[in-house]
């Protein structure tokens, strides 16, 4: 009878126990992003007359940073980051989208697997040391790049790579007096260069989100 009770008491542990593995919340999956799931308009058309629809990551970079430092695609190789276009001297959605920029990396700014990148898009004003002034204005850690260079570079990078350009700002492209492009989101890339999710750096709630979804990328194999 002892044994018959032990027996059934073992089964039922086993039972709770399988029960318990089997019902436990599945961990948020952050999707894949490729030209394709975007709409026409944000996608530069050479993409998509190319078939580049798929597979997308993001291209190969030089630009120089606020110290003065060159940096390369090589700084985000294997890692996990974030990336926004600005300038310095933008008075309306800048300076909150910086501040919450501020927030992820009060979390993250020590960890070497993690990077922001922002590049400016009126490099003509935002020179390095333009640069330099404002990042420390904004307490940047060491692993916050504020990036500069050739303005048709940065603007190709945004449109071919990020894919940041507003429908209303495609109809300017080519032209060099009103190209300019003006966005309030926060790009996510996984540590293989692929985009994993956009995010309104103006919002505090948007933000909320993509801190737990660095988390879960930098967790992710």
């Amino acid at each position: 009878m002892k044994k018959l009770l032990l027996f059934l008491v073992i089964f039922l542990i086993g039972v709770i126990t399988a029960y318990n593995i089997l019902n436990q919340p599945k961990e948020k999956k952050l999707p894949v992003i490729n030209p394709v799931d975007l709409k026409k308009e944000l996608v530069d058309p050479s993409l998509l007359l190319e078939r580049k629809g798929y597979g997308h990551t993001i291209g190969d970079f030089s630009f120089v940073n606020q110290n003065g430092d060159t940096i390369t695609h090589e700084e985000i190789q294997n890692k996990v980051f974030v990336a926004e276009y600005f300038f310095t001297t933008c008075s309306s959605i800048c300076p909150i989208m910086n501040k919450q920029m501020r927030r992820i990396d009060s979390v993250y700014g020590r960890n070497e697997d993690f990077k922001i990148l922002s590049f400016t898009v009126h490099p003509e004003v935002d020179t390095v040391e333009q640069l330099k002034r404002y990042a420390e204005k904004h307490h940047a850690g060491p692993n916050w790049h504020f990036l500069t260079g050739n303005k048709s570079d940065l603007y190709s990078l945004a449109r071919k790579s990020f894919f940041v350009l507003k429908p209303a700002e495609a109809e300017n492209i080519g032209d060099a007096g009103s190209d300019f492009i003006h966005t309030n989101n926060f790009v996510l890339v996984d540590k293989k260069r692929r985009i994993r999710g956009y995010y309104d750096g103006t919002r505090s709630s948007s933000i909320d989100s993509l801190i737990t979804d660095i988390q879960l990328l930098l967790r992710e194999e």
